[in-house]
């Protein structure tokens, strides 16, 4: 079977959503409401002909030229290469014939418009071409029927001409907020949106509602406008990813913590490090950090609660240079703000940290802010599964990090099924002994193979982390409220004494 040839749109995400780009030489509907990205999307698509050597065709019955320039200095474009044209007026396509009396003004005005768009494309022969916008091919038809009758001989126009044309609709007709005849002519449908949360920037989305002979990936996929075009995140499905990596552990580079463990975590598995604030969670993870950069491995953290400059500190004062590692190219930690970023581009930027630049271990600070931030998302811990998976399937280590709601008494995890998010769990606590505050190690959860069931103390200096002897002679160390029953010589003390 013959491969169909397919029109990038020069927009990658949204061409891995199509698998490769539009089967080319077809008519698409590219519909959505003001502000939704629909003149910029279209830039983009006809700048990339450009890049191909192709002829293209930008017809704008509502915007003017000089508009659309201005469009395209905002992104830092020029249009050379792009043919622009511009049926602004009426007066401009029918100079003074409109004011003849035999046909109503209307029936005049939609089919010269039509006749000179159709005599610039036989002009041209442009190969791709956008239209924009079918509102106000509308307002000239005034007749729904008629406009449905040009619509179609426009498709039966460029059918044989081979051209590949975007129809834009920006969705402002009254009624219904589709229109369905425009559906069914259309080779395929791209619908983007535009809607509002009570906090946080405007979200946007598209979905490829068709595309005949031709799969695509379906569902619902966030998008951003940003200096330099719309960026476009498709949906993560795991399944379609998975890469052969051996099954070996992830050391610490700390005996005691790997042997807690059973001899280290594998890699492909996902650990959720939960405790209350101050326990050391992120700590622990930045130790695995420095393990794994030191080693050669590339690493990369997600921190959505502390800045980097207070992070980079902290790690330091354990004897860890994570300046060092982001100099090497080992370590890159990004600021992530989710009132700003949708999930769909933060699974995204995960995706190609380990798809290009093959990270091989992912810290997420913290989980349960980034669910916290975004209480109107829907099925974020869904999508967060699924990009848990796609890590799993490329062989990277993930540690989660998760603070419990209280300092003391409480082992509640928020929203979080720690069974669903995780593969292991190790949870830090804090304990009171001869009138310090200690902290305590355990792991209670570990899918990949066996690990002690024991809760050591966790001891942190500025040479890195310590983890002590089981704490046999204390009693409710996990309730926060420990009782002392034995002798204190298992405890740790500083290195100096």
């Amino acid at each position: 079977m013959s491969s169909i040839r397919r029109c990038r749109f020069g927009v990658p995400g949204l061409d891995t959503i199509l698998q490769g780009g539009l089967p080319a030489g077809r008519l698409y509907l590219l519909e959505g409401q003001p502000g939704s990205g629909k003149t910029t999307l279209s830039l983009q698509f006809l700048r990339e002909g450009v890049r191909q050597g192709e002829r293209c065709l930008y017809v704008t019955l509502s915007e003017t030229a000089e508009e659309l320039r201005e469009v395209a200095t905002s992104h830092g474009w020029d249009l050379k290469g792009i043919d622009l044209f511009e049926l602004s007026s009426v007066e401009q396509v029918l100079g003074e014939g409109r004011n003849q009396s035999i046909f109503h003004s209307w029936e005049v005005e939609l089919g010269e418009t039509v006749r000179l768009i159709k005599q610039e494309v036989d002009r041209l022969e442009p190969v791709r071409v956008v239209f924009d916008s079918l509102s106000e091919l509308r307002l000239l038809a005034q007749d729904p029927l008629r406009y449905r009758r040009q619509v179609l001989a426009l498709k039966q126009f460029f059918s044989p001409r081979s051209a590949t044309v975007l129809f834009i609709d920006d969705l402002t007709s009254e009624g219904r907020d589709r229109d369905t005849h425009l559906h069914s002519i259309s080779h395929g449908v791209i619908s983007l949106e535009r809607f509002a949360l009570e906090f946080g920037a405007a979200r946007r989305r598209l979905q490829v509602q068709k595309m005949r002979g031709a799969t695509f990936l379906a569902g619902y996929h966030d998008l951003s406008i940003q200096t330099g075009g719309v960026e476009v995140y498709p949906r993560l499905v795991a399944a379609e990813y998975h890469n052969d990596f051996a099954n070996e552990p992830t050391l610490s580079g700390v005996p005691q913590l790997d042997a807690l463990m059973g001899g280290g975590f594998l890699r492909g598995t996902s650990t959720l490090l939960t405790g209350p604030a101050g326990t050391g969670k992120t700590t622990l993870a930045l130790q695995y950090i420095g393990a794994a950069c030191s080693r050669g491995e590339r690493c990369h953290v997600y921190e959505f609660d502390e800045r980097i400059d207070t992070l980079v500190k902290r790690a330091e004062t354990m004897g860890v240079n994570l300046v060092r590692f982001m100099d090497e190219g080992l370590l890159e930690i990004t600021q992530v703000d989710p009132a700003e970023m949708p999930p769909g581009e933060f699974a995204w930027n995960v995706f190609q940290a380990v798809q290009e630049k093959h990270c091989t271990m992912v810290v997420i600070d913290s989980l349960n802010g980034y669910l916290s931030a975004m209480p109107q998302e829907k099925h974020l811990l869904l999508q967060m599964h699924e990009l848990l998976a796609f890590l799993n399937q490329s062989g990277v280590t993930t540690f989660l990090i998760n603070p419990q709601f209280g300092l003391v008494g409480s082992m509640d995890t928020g929203p979080l099924n720690v069974s669903y998010v995780a593969d292991a769990v190790i949870l830090l606590r804090f304990f009171e002994a001869q009138g310090r505050i200690r902290k305590a190690i355990s792991v209670i959860k570990n899918r990949s193979g066996k690990h002690e069931d024991t809760i050591r103390e966790l001891f942190i200096d500025s040479k890195g982390l310590r983890v002590g002897e089981p704490l046999a002679d204390f009693r409710g160390v996990l309730t926060g409220t420990p009782e002392f029953v034995g002798n204190d010589a298992p405890l740790l003390e500083t290195r100096d004494a």
